[in-house]
């Protein structure tokens, strides 16, 4: 059975299956892995929280929370801040 267009995970699915990719990345793709959480604009101080030894979680569970957490907040600022499509260039 192929997924479609209504299908969705649960958050703990998608954390999972993040956290998989995370440490995949971790291990073999670093640099590519830390400049993702730059451009996603991830806190390099909670990075750094997440991947220390006295973290609560696994270093790539901690991140990956951290990249939901971060993208939960981007959707909440968006609607927030909705803007009106223009009718046409003249409204610019």
């Amino acid at each position: 059975m192929s997924p479609s267009a209504t299908d969705f995970l649960t958050e703990a699915e998608l954390l999972s299956a993040l956290s998989e990719h995370v440490e995949m990345m971790m291990k073999y793709r670093l640099e590519i892995l830390l400049s993702t959480l730059y451009r996603l604009d991830v806190s390099e101080q909670k990075v750094n929280l997440a991947m220390s030894p006295g973290a609560a979680l696994p270093p790539h569970v901690g991140i990956a929370q951290l990249i939901i957490d971060r993208q939960k907040q981007r959707l909440h600022t968006k609607a927030m801040y909705k803007t009106e499509p223009l009718d046409d260039w003249m409204d610019f």
